[in-house]
């Protein structure tokens, strides 16, 4: 941690080139007057595996970093890389952000978090008894237990990994043990969306690089909200469908702010302005060519 203003921090993931993190981060600590740095090590560019991102850690707590983010896929593995988790990070079973304070490495989970926060804002007064969440990977486990701590009573864990949603749904109920939480085959997708009151798409699918959708959109109707983690597009061509019928949805924008809000304030221990950071995302996204002026540009 440092104590004269001057902040060393990175995220840790595949795929993250373009990432927003560095621009909201290093902005936020210039208006507090902060010398602020914030590095991406991209694992595709580093040509490592997920494995590979422990001996990075180690690299950059012994240079002297504040801390760093971690992402997609690395949140579950990461855990072994610190001493001890908060207790969020220990109930979700994925770190999102790495601490480093004084001897001690600390993993927290700062995307139940922002999910919270994004989901609370983009729905008035949701129905929330019954939910289904699709993806049961780190992004998946800490949206599992937001909906949960909300007040959500019946939730199914949808996932290709059928091992990965089990132990999700176990974990999920331990912590939870009044609600009613199972993970199901996808071929029971259909008819558990059916009776669901909304449903979290929690996979990459939709993300730059990762077109489609993880299920087929024709499943939903109209009384569904749809809730996504993903926000680069921030319209996912499952939220596109979802529009088009009359869902209400949240987009992963918010989510991907007050994330960052909160490791901001754990990497320097001061409050970041949110609403000041949410201005700025909006004109980062708005200041990105959309998908249509990309296919002209081709």
């Amino acid at each position: 941690m440092s104590t004269d203003g001057t902040y060393s921090v990175g995220l840790i993931g595949a795929g993250i080139g373009k990432s927003l993190s560095p621009a909201l981060h290093e902005v936020e600590g210039r208006h507090l007057g902060f010398d602020y740095r914030y590095e991406v090590f991209d694992l595709d560019d580093l040509r490592l595996s997920a494995e590979g991102v422990l001996p990075l850690i180690a690299e950059l707590r012994e240079r002297g970093f504040a801390g760093v983010n971690i992402t997609h896929p690395c949140k579950r593995i990461a855990i072994d890389a610190v001493d001890t988790l908060s207790p969020e990070a220990a109930q979700i079973g994925a770190i999102n952000t790495i601490v480093f304070a004084g001897d001690a490495a600390v993993g927290h989970n700062t995307d139940l978090f922002g999910f919270r926060e994004g989901f609370l804002r983009g729905l008035e007064q949701p129905e929330i008894d019954s939910v289904v969440v699709v993806g049961a990977g780190g992004a998946g486990s800490a949206v599992t237990h937001a909906m949960l701590a909300l007040g959500t009573t019946e939730l199914t864990i949808f996932d290709l990994d059928r091992l990965q949603s089990a132990r999700l749904a176990l974990a999920a109920a331990d912590a939870f043990p009044r609600a009613s939480i199972q993970d199901a085959s996808i071929d029971d997708l259909a008819r558990t969306l059916a009776a669901a009151d909304g449903v979290v798409h929690a996979t990459p699918v939709g993300m730059v690089g990762h077109p489609g959708t993880a299920f087929a959109p024709e499943l939903l109707r109209p009384d569904l909200w749809v809730a996504e983690v993903v926000y680069r597009p921030l319209e996912t061509e499952l939220l596109r469908n979802a529009k088009a019928l009359g869902c209400r949805t949240v987009d992963g924008g918010a989510m991907a702010v007050f994330q960052a809000v909160e490791a901001f304030r754990l990497f320097t221990q001061r409050e970041p302005d949110a609403e000041r950071m949410l201005r700025h995302f909006a004109e980062l996204i708005g200041a990105e060519p959309s998908e249509e002026d990309l296919v002209a540009l081709a």
